[in-house]
């Protein structure tokens, strides 16, 4: 997937502190908004932001539910936690969505929350699944998209043997919808997550915020894919930057310096409680004014 001159703007619902209905009612609307390329969740178990005894729906059981009642937004979970499933079985989830949306995922992934954030520590605790340091968490991830890219594509059964991951017989059937398999997207700013990016990925994303930093990362991640022989421009960069519905001006801005950047692949990130026709309002406020003006003729 190489780097576009063009942009591609899709939004980001992260489902806490809300009901079914209310993703729906906005990812139905930006279905029908051309100007709207993608849509993502998140993948939390418990709630990182606002009542922490509040609701959060599990990130790929409603996406595929999501994947069912759209048509053609292409569609992921922004990212994924390699700590919450083991591979093998993500491989399958993943599969399984890709065929529901007919070939519409974008399948995201990352090592996993930090030890640092308390809100997203917590819910490992609660739910009986390890938290290990971030070193195990970078090679557990590393044996996973090896073992999910083979579960898509390889056409007889394999085992492996890593150091976190031991699979014997496995074997993906049926396949995914695209060939040779879904956009891997991985995310992170850690080296070592570049690393495995620049190996893995067909796009890496990363949080919006402090540009300078954001900049290097990306320069960081171009070193580590001609180190392996690879062209930095095959890989798309992609930025998740949260929006203020108040004041659209500032996200404009930011919108602008991403893409100067070299960002690309922009996911709007909207806060709840969703206003009505908000699909409409990002598509009239925030995309439209950050498209490139087309070139004259003449």
């Amino acid at each position: 997937m190489p780097r576009s001159s063009h942009p591609s703007f899709g939004i980001m619902t992260a489902p806490m502190q809300v009901e079914y209905a209310d993703v729906l009612r906005v990812w139905r609307e930006a279905d029908r908004i051309p100007q709207i390329e993608h849509a993502w969740l998140f993948d939390h178990l418990m709630p990182i932001g606002g009542d922490p005894a509040g609701p959060v729906l599990e990130g790929w059981t409603l996406l595929s539910a999501l994947a069912a009642q759209t048509r053609r937004l292409r569609l992921g979970v922004l990212v994924t936690s390699n700590r919450f499933r083991p591979p093998a079985h993500l491989a399958k989830i993943a599969a399984t969505v890709d065929l529901v949306s007919g070939g519409r995922l974008d399948f995201g992934i990352g090592a996993g929350s930090r030890p640092s954030h308390p809100l997203a520590r917590r819910e490992y605790d609660a739910h009986g699944l390890p938290f290990h340091d971030a070193a195990h968490a970078v090679e557990g991830l590393a044996e996973s998209l090896t073992v999910i890219r083979r579960l898509w594509t390889e056409t007889e059964p394999f085992d492996f043997d890593g150091a976190h991951h031991r699979l014997t017989g496995a074997f993906g059937n049926p396949k995914p919808v695209q060939r040779p398999h879904p956009p891997i997207l991985v995310g992170g700013r850690s080296a070592p997550v570049l690393r495995l990016a620049a190996r893995h990925a067909d796009l890496w994303n990363i949080p919006g915020g402090d540009l300078a930093d954001v900049v290097a990362r990306s320069a960081l991640l171009d070193r580590y894919c001609t180190e392996l022989g690879r062209d930095p421009a095959s890989l798309t960069r992609s930025i998740h930057l949260p929006v203020s519905y108040d004041r659209p001006g500032p996200t404009r801005d930011a919108i602008a310096e991403a893409i100067g950047a070299g960002f690309h692949h922009i996911v709007l990130g909207l806060p709840d409680p969703y206003p009505a026709d908000v699909a409409h309002w990002v598509a009239d406020e925030l995309i439209t004014p950050s498209r490139p003006a087309a070139p004259t003729v003449g």
